[in-house]
């Protein structure tokens, strides 16, 4: 294991602030991963294990060792004619995984090119987009149980996978995954009623989507309303869309009849929060170099500053004027550090 002291943590993170962790390595092999667990516990020291840092906001230094993981590789464990089970090392890079998949033709995941990170974080957070989520098409995950002291695999039901949720967000830190068995389609059923997705296929030409087709549209669509984090600093979407009750929702769309919101069940709703916040009039506002992207309210932008702190706070002030506005609390979707 490489030990490093004092290590700037801008160029592991999306939002490139410029916090610093007293000890950093990086991890390649299960191996060198429990040799820098063993390293932290010997040594008192927390540790922290983090992928392309994506969903991540440092808002301090970090006292402790932080571990990148990087271990990779895709390994195809079975073909028939309808489908395949491919393992992938957690540390494998998210888009390049997607773009494999899409080259081959094997679909469940096209609906969620351009999303970054890696696929290790994926499970974590159950990333989804225009009508998709990730733990559709996960079997499940290969992980090291930090309670238990050993690896385990955790199956597709025990993962506990929900909105922007799982087993390893609500047991934050308990199991570090290093691989995740997915189970792709050789004769998939196409999303394609996102109306975004339908409106570029329509535009195209399109009336026989591929697994191609739809992912071009979905880059096309991404690289339109969302800001390349390698030249803006981001995470995309900073907040969960809020759920309220159906009662809530009555009150709230009588006030606000424009109001975007779709039904989960007879009792609850949830809101669009890019909307909430847009309705607010955050669309564009800038303050202390940080800002709500022009394009999308969602998005929380890095436009200069250095201190986390100041886009914790940004982000604070938005959900203070959703609250006064509507009654609806957001909650971050960024991990918050």
């Amino acid at each position: 294991m490489k030990l490093q002291k004092n290590i700037s943590l801008k160029p592991y993170h999306s939002f490139a602030c410029e916090e610093f962790a007293t000890c950093f390595t990086t991890v390649q092999t299960k191996e060198v991963l429990i040799n820098a667990i063993e390293w932290a516990k010997s040594n008192q020291q927390p540790y922290l294990v983090l992928g392309s840092g994506s969903n991540i906001l440092f808002t301090k230094q970090y006292n402790g060792l932080v571990i990148k993981m990087e271990i990779t590789g895709i390994q195809k464990l079975q073909e028939s004619s309808s489908e395949v089970l491919l393992q992938v090392g957690a540390g494998e890079n998210w888009t390049h995984f997607v773009s494999y998949c899409v080259q081959k033709s094997w679909g469940g995941l096209e609906n969620l090119s351009l999303i970054p990170g890696t696929v290790g974080a994926a499970p974590i957070q159950n990333i989804g987009a225009y009508g998709v989520e990730v733990g559709e098409h996960i079997l499940s995950v290969d992980a090291f149980d930090t309670v238990k002291q050993e690896w385990v695999t955790i199956g597709k039901n025990d993962c506990a996978f929900g909105y922007r949720d799982s087993i390893f967000k609500k047991e934050t830190n308990r199991f570090i995954i290093c691989s995740v068995l997915f189970k792709l389609s050789k004769q998939p059923q196409l999303r394609t009623d996102y109306g975004a997705i339908k409106a570029v296929l329509h535009e195209r030409g399109i009336r026989n989507p591929s697994v191609e087709s739809i992912a071009n549209a979905v880059i096309y669509i991404r690289s339109n309303k969302l800001p390349d984090p390698k030249k803006l600093g981001n995470a995309g979407s900073f907040f969960k869309n809020p759920t309220v009750t159906k009662i809530q929702y009555d009150q709230l769309i009588l006030l606000f009849p424009s109001l975007i919101a779709y039904p989960i069940d007879d009792n609850t709703y949830k809101i669009a929060a890019g909307w909430l916040i847009e309705a607010c009039g955050w669309k564009g506002v800038t303050k202390d170099q940080v800002g709500c992207y022009k394009d999308q309210a969602l998005v929380i932008v890095n436009y200069g500053t250095t201190k986390g702190k100041d886009i914790l706070e940004f982000s604070e002030a938005i959900i203070q004027s959703v609250k006064s506005k509507f009654g609806v609390l957001l909650e971050r979707e960024v991990n918050i550090l």
